[in-house]
């Protein structure tokens, strides 16, 4: 499955408008709340300069890029977690993602209103946290007195979840999210069922007018400033302008943009904002010299659970890994030369795979 990542923001905030941009589905955009009621779901191909760089070297039959799967999730309002507006499905949504991508508005647009009257980047992204507390104290208040219920019957797991639920509850009080914490193996067990909001990786997109190319935004230095504090990336993104983009050629999109005053498209910065809040790598697969793929897998991940990534039976049946760095293959014109300079190194079940890496995995069946 690939990782998934909701885009959520206030009504009006051009998340829809950002979606069609980024995975060139069209979905409706009118300037009203509510619009997107169904979450629209899109594959969008992770841009990688390294892939395409291998492909000009190798000349497989097949390239297949890694893709990351974004939602469309209804625009949230003040109060959702009381159920205001679209609220309880809003938040449900959020969920099943893997992490949160928010659209912030930063933008100028007497046409499209604001649901509270005036543009505020730092606003808005404390409403949403503000929301994403409150439904995360609810769910807390939920297990807490749950797990009190099953104190009473003697259920010693019901200790650790009780004592878990009241530090998260007192963080919560504060106004502060549950990514504030530092938790136990045990602990991230439980919250791995619970699902919190607050502990999703997120980004920002700052979804910015034509107007901010030819002169610095005030609304993006605010909320750039913002999410420096709280560690939080910030993906500049000209939406209204890329979605239109997308309606071109493919080979006219990056001139396009470049004519604009554009230097890299949004979708890379988006990208690139998501794998760093999700702490992804990247590996290469070459099979037989006519598949080349890559593949996202956490920072950290070891050489079997990266196999499992290409295949389940490569897990468990998993023998050792030949690795050549990226740099190495490139340098050495690939495979073959890599193996005669001693580049391809033999690696067991307890190696860290590094970005960059291009593995053949040998297995038992």
């Amino acid at each position: 499955m690939p990782y998934s990542v909701g885009i959520v923001g206030l009504t009006n905030a051009g998340k829809s408008t950002v979606f069609s941009a980024l995975t060139s589905i069209k979905v409706p955009c009118e300037a009203y709340p509510f619009c997107t009621i169904d979450p629209n779901r899109g594959m969008v191909a992770v841009p990688d300069d390294r892939l395409d760089q291998l492909a000009k070297l190798i000349k497989p039959e097949k390239v297949v890029p890694a893709v990351i799967e974004f939602v469309d999730i209804a625009g949230l309002v003040k109060g959702a977690h009381k159920g205001e507006g679209l609220g309880n499905q809003f938040l449900a949504e959020i969920r099943a993602v893997d992490a949160i991508a928010e659209v912030v508005r930063c933008f100028e647009n007497p046409k499209v209103s604001h649901p509270e009257g005036s543009i505020d980047p730092v606003r808005d992204a404390e409403t949403i946290i503000f929301e994403l507390i409150q439904k995360d104290l609810e769910t807390v208040n939920k297990r807490l007195e749950k797990a009190q219920k099953m104190l009473r019957v003697g259920d010693k797991q019901a200790q650790l979840e009780a004592e878990l639920c009241q530090k998260m509850k007192s963080v919560l009080e504060q106004l502060q999210p549950l990514d504030q914490m530092a938790y136990s193996a045990e602990e991230l067990t439980i919250l791995a069922e619970m699902k919190p909001l607050t502990l999703k990786k997120k980004f920002y997109i700052a979804n910015l007018g034509e107007e901010a190319i030819s002169q610095k935004s005030p609304y993006l230095a605010r909320l750039n400033e913002f999410a420096e504090k709280r560690g939080i990336k910030v993906a500049p993104f000209f939406g209204k302008l890329e979605a239109e983009v997308h309606e071109l050629d493919k080979s006219e999109q990056d001139v396009f943009l470049k004519e604009m005053g554009i230097a890299r498209s949004g979708l890379d910065e988006v990208i690139r904002a998501g794998k760093e809040a999700l702490d992804l790598i990247t590996f290469y697969t070459v099979v037989g010299g006519k598949e080349l793929r890559n593949w996202l897998i956490p920072r950290g991940t070891k050489a079997p659970q990266a196999a499992g990534k290409v295949h389940t039976d490569f897990e468990s049946g998993f023998i050792k890994a030949e690795v050549v760095r990226f740099e190495d293959f490139v340098r050495l014109g690939g495979e073959q030369e890599a193996r005669k300079q001693g580049a391809v190194l033999l690696e067991g079940k307890d190696y860290l795979v590094q970005d960059g890496d291009i593995i053949h995995f040998r297995f038992k069946t």
